[in-house]
């Protein structure tokens, strides 16, 4: 049973994962609020991970870091705060727990790090100027850990295009919207949670032990091919 922490495990993909992984694995999650889940195997730590104190771990075999943003505006009203938030959501956030546990994953079992970029970062779309800035960091952050933390730990990152969660609910707000949004991807669909949790579950077992420093894209084809 190995023991893993997911950041940010209370909804989206983070839940969904919690969902794949407490049966077989001692998940402790950290996010502002509870999932609505209870299990043996599911320990839950109420706190926010930008401003509260990290709790002492000793060992960990798996680091997830789910949390995330999706602020799109033109550039014209994207202020510098929004730049610097979406910045602190998405990397600063996730580096915070990278360095307080990197002891800990030393002394795990193949342990593995988990993060998540977007698309938006590989393919150029309009008003995602702040969050394809942030996301391009966590690329670059997984690439340069990739190859200071090898061989002792690994570091991947997932690329999802458009995911059907409670960050995506303005762009999936009516079935309009929906429709429109499967249209765009080559493979008539968008993502559910539980299509990327799977990646990640993936990436946090020895099926992936050959595998550092890559970004995986879920893109429903939206990158790969020309609809």
């Amino acid at each position: 049973m190995k023991k893993i922490l997911v950041v940010g495990g209370s909804k989206g993909i983070g839940n969904a994962l919690i969902h794949q992984l407490m049966e077989q694995h001692h998940i402790i999650n950290f996010s502002r609020t509870a999932p609505e889940i209870t299990h043996p195997n599911l320990e839950h730590h109420g706190l926010d991970v930008l401003r509260d104190e990290l709790p002492e771990m000793e060992q960990l075999d798996g680091l997830v870091y789910c949390p995330g943003s999706i602020n799109l505006k033109p550039i014209s009203r994207l202020s510098i705060e929004d730049f610097t938030s979406d910045f602190q959501i998405n990397v600063l956030g996730a580096v915070k727990c990278i360095q307080f546990y990197l002891k800990a994953l030393k002394n795990g079992d193949g342990p593995s790090i988990v993060l998540f970029s977007t698309v938006a970062s590989k393919l150029g779309m309009p008003f995602h100027a702040s969050i394809a800035t942030a996301k391009s960091g966590v690329e670059g952050l997984v690439k340069s850990l990739g190859a200071e933390l090898s061989p002792t730990i690994r570091i991947n990152a997932i690329a999802p295009t458009v995911t059907d969660t409670t960050l995506a609910e303005k762009i999936l707000r009516n079935d309009s919207m929906k429709e429109k949004m499967v249209e765009r991807h080559p493979l008539k669909k968008y993502l559910q949670p539980e299509d990327v949790a799977h990646m990640a579950s993936f990436l946090l077992s020895e099926k992936s032990s050959s595998m550092s420093g890559q970004i995986f894209e879920l893109d429903c084809g939206i990158v790969s091919f020309k609809n």
